[in-house]
């Protein structure tokens, strides 16, 4: 019979192996997840800052066209 631990097949496979290969695929998985969280409220915090960021950048560009576009309309009219 196949085990579902690969590890702990072979001829001195017990339950108290099973259990143990369990506790440290468990472990694992819950290092992972842990690890896993860290980082994306790691990248919830950087997306955060990057749309602030962004908004602030927008906010510039409008300002800076409003300017550009009232230097224009002083410009004296070319004559052809």
């Amino acid at each position: 019979m196949s085990s579902l631990f690969p590890e702990t097949e072979g001829a001195a496979s017990t339950p108290e192996m099973e259990l143990d290969a369990l506790e440290r695929r468990l472990a694992s998985l819950i290092q992972h997840v842990r690890a896993l969280r860290a980082a994306n409220e790691a990248l919830r915090r950087e997306l955060a800052t990057a749309q602030t960021r962004n908004r602030a950048l927008a906010d510039r560009v409008v300002e800076a066209k409003a300017r550009i576009d009232a230097l224009v309309a002083k410009l004296p009219e070319v004559a052809e």
